[in-house]
C-alpha cells in the first residue's frame, strides 16, 4: 500500500489518503488566508485624520475644522457616474462630563454634503446646504469632501468656565438617502456600509467664554 511521504498535517488523520491530505492542506492555507484578511474587512473605511475646536472667526461661538482619509470603492463610483447622488453625514455631539452620573449631551449636530455627477455637462458637484461647487473630477471632489472646515458646532454661552467637556466627531456614508433600490443593494453589499469610528475632540477651556 502506498503511503504519503512527509510530516502528517495538523488536524489530517495518519492514515489519510494523499487526497484528503491535499484537501487538509487547501482548508488550512484558506482558513489561514481568511484570518490574516478578516481584520481588513472589519475595519473602517473612513479615517478621521485630525480634528479641532477653535473660536469662531466672528466671535459667536466654536468651529470644527476636521480632515478625513478615503476613497470611494468602485462600486460607489460607478453609481456616481452614472447619476446617482451620494450623501455623506458628518456627526458632532458635545458632552458635559460628571463624575457622579452619566455624561450630560448638550450639543448635536450633523452636516450633509451631497455628492453627485451629470453625464450631461460631464461635471461633479458637491453640496453643501445651500451652497453647491462644481468640479472637473473625481479626484478634486473627494478632496473637497475629505476636508470640513469652518463649521459652527457649539454656540455662543454653551460652554461655560469651570465646567469639563468632551466631544466627538465621525463620518458616515447615509444610505438611507439613497434611490430605493440602492438602499436595498446597501444591506448585503459592503461597498456601501463607509463610516468612521468616533474620534475624540479636545475641547480647550480657553474656548468657554
Amino acid at each position: 500500500m502506498l503511503r504519503a511521504a512527509g510530516p502528517v498535517l495538523d488536524g489530517a488523520a495518519p492514515n489519510a489518503s494523499p487526497v484528503g491530505r491535499l484537501l487538509c492542506a487547501a482548508l488550512l492555507a484558506a482558513g489561514a488566508l481568511f484570518g490574516l484578511c478578516a481584520p481588513a474587512l472589519a475595519s473602517d473605511r473612513i479615517e478621521v485624520r485630525s480634528a479641532e475646536l477653535r473660536p469662531a472667526a466672528d466671535g459667536d461661538g466654536v468651529d470644527l475644522d476636521a480632515v478625513f482619509d478615503f476613497d470611494l470603492p468602485w462600486t460607489l463610483e460607478d453609481a456616481v457616474s452614472r447619476g446617482v447622488p451620494l450623501y455623506f453625514v458628518v456627526d458632532f455631539e458635545l458632552y458635559r462630563t460628571r463624575w457622579y452620573w452619566f455624561d450630560d449631551r448638550r450639543v448635536t449636530s450633523s452636516l450633509t454634503y451631497r455628492l453627485s455627477y451629470s453625464p450631461l455637462t460631464r461635471e461633479y458637484r458637491l453640496a453643501r446646504g445651500t451652497l453647491a461647487l462644481p468640479f472637473d473630477t473625481l479626484g478634486a471632489v473627494m478632496t473637497a469632501l475629505r476636508r470640513v472646515s469652518n463649521w459652527t458646532v457649539i454656540e455662543r454661552n454653551t460652554l461655560l468656565a469651570g465646567e469639563s467637556y468632551r466631544a466627538q466627531v465621525r463620518m458616515r456614508l447615509d444610505t438611507t438617502q439613497l434611490p430605493r433600490p440602492f438602499q436595498i443593494g446597501a444591506i448585503t453589499s459592503r461597498d456601501w456600509t463607509l463610516t468612521s469610528e468616533w474620534r475624540n475632540v479636545p475641547v480647550r477651556p480657553e474656548l468657554a467664554r
